[in-house]
């Protein structure tokens, strides 16, 4: 518990840092596949600093490296990322509530709202999801995993040789192990189950270019309806309960 002032912050970062766990492993491992792939474009180590600072945005961060190569122009790239990152609209109308008392803050929440981050943010109580500096704590820590891992790897990859074929696959490989991780945190294996299946029969049936929007927006007006049911914050900053034992 926070009851000292005198040392309220570090248990605070010690709980963000558990909690943030998951996004720290991954993070490292497609953090660096991404300056990996960088440094064999033929970029220098140091735009991968300058990407996970400036940009942050994972799979648009993926994209633009192709992008870059291919030679397209700023409008094309433009309006792929805006495509691949749109979910975060319903991200960010989803937090809303969570963010509206958060300060000047929340313009960094609102920012660092990557799919991992929201991910931990969302499965909060609403209690503890309007708990200011640990949303901050969480939301800086993932990025720092995210820069230093994309930094190692393209300085790595700068000086050493590396092949790097099917390290594009890193990133579906984080999405499903923080699947994974909130379905055993949530306990609510139906609505992954249903987003998965929508977004399988949206690949089959339509076009590359509308199939994840599709999914996206299909899983989330089915999801809206299923049943929902209070959540005891097992493993949630404040409360040690006796299941808030690992990571």
């Amino acid at each position: 518990m926070e009851s000292s002032s005198g040392h309220e912050g570090l248990p605070l970062f010690t709980k963000a840092l558990r909690y943030s766990f998951p996004v720290l492993m991954g993070y490292l491992a497609i953090g660096s596949a991404f300056g990996f792939l960088l440094v064999d474009a033929g970029y220098p180590w140091w735009f991968a600093l300058v990407m996970g600072v400036v940009m942050y945005a994972g799979a648009g961060q993926y994209i633009a490296v192709g992008l870059f190569a291919a030679g397209t122009t700023l409008w094309e790239a433009v309006l792929v990322q805006l495509m691949v990152n749109a979910r975060h609209i319903a991200y960010g109308l989803s937090m809303m509530n969570r963010f509206r008392d958060a300060g000047p803050v929340r313009f960094y929440l609102i920012f660092g709202l990557t799919d991992e981050t929201f991910a931990l943010l969302s499965s909060m109580p609403e209690s503890e999801g309007r708990n200011t500096r640990f949303m901050f704590l969480v939301t800086l820590l993932n990025q720092s995993y995210w820069v230093l891992g994309s930094l190692a790897g393209a300085l790595i990859g700068s000086l050493i040789p590396f092949g790097t074929e099917g390290i594009g696959y890193a990133l579906t490989a984080l999405f499903i192990v923080l699947m994974i991780e909130q379905m055993l945190r949530l306990r609510k294996a139906g609505v992954f189950i249903v987003s998965a299946v929508l977004a399988v029969l949206c690949v089959l049936f339509l076009s590359a270019s509308v199939s994840l929007l599709a999914a996206f927006a299909l899983a989330l007006a089915i999801g809206s309806f299923l049943p929902r049911k209070s959540e005891p914050g097992a493993g949630m900053p404040g409360q040690d309960s006796p299941k808030d034992g690992g990571a």
